[in-house]
């Protein structure tokens, strides 16, 4: 029997891309806030690009503190919803950019911790799926700016995950 041809390179990485688009799309507060994400193989950063409406004390300056949750909990839901595509992406499914994006994750409960005030610069965020089953995931997330040994904030979030097609 012969062997299959491995997908070319470009094709796998247009479809990772493609659903990566598709599912930060869906979610209109990450336009809001200017957030995106940088996708390395299955691990996912995000980035909070620094702007002057994000400042929450000008007299520090410092990020709004719920600028700092909402950030941390969009880092969460997408991480946690990228997750579950990954396998349906690696197993070729076809996706395009007209496919509606997928149903998300629902916050059941977010958990903040503020380590120190989130300067005026960008930040970056980087979660960690702790447990995901049919119904129930907890997700951990941790943020940074200059440095990644010193965070300036850090949360756990619990959710409900969505009914998935078997």
């Amino acid at each position: 029997m012969p062997r299959s041809r491995p997908e070319p390179m470009q094709i796998v990485k247009q479809r990772r891309d493609t659903a990566l688009a598709t599912l930060v799309g869906g979610v209109p507060f990450v336009g809001f806030l200017g957030i995106r994400f940088d996708r390395r193989g299955d691990e996912l950063t995000a980035l909070l690009p620094f702007a002057e409406t994000l400042i929450g004390n000008p007299a520090l300056p410092a990020l709004h503190g719920g600028v700092t949750a909402a950030f941390l909990e969009v880092a969460a839901i997408i991480e946690l919803s990228w997750s579950i595509l990954w396998e349906d992406i690696e197993n070729g499914r076809p996706l395009d950019a007209s496919m509606t994006p997928p149903a998300l994750p629902r916050t059941i409960d977010f958990t903040v911790d503020y380590l120190r005030s989130g300067l005026p610069r960008d930040a970056y965020a980087r979660a960690r799926v702790v447990r995901s089953g049919r119904r129930y995931a907890s997700v951990h997330v941790e943020a940074w700016q200059d440095n990644r040994d010193r965070l300036f904030a850090q949360a756990t979030g619990h959710f409900m995950m969505p009914a998935r097609d078997t």
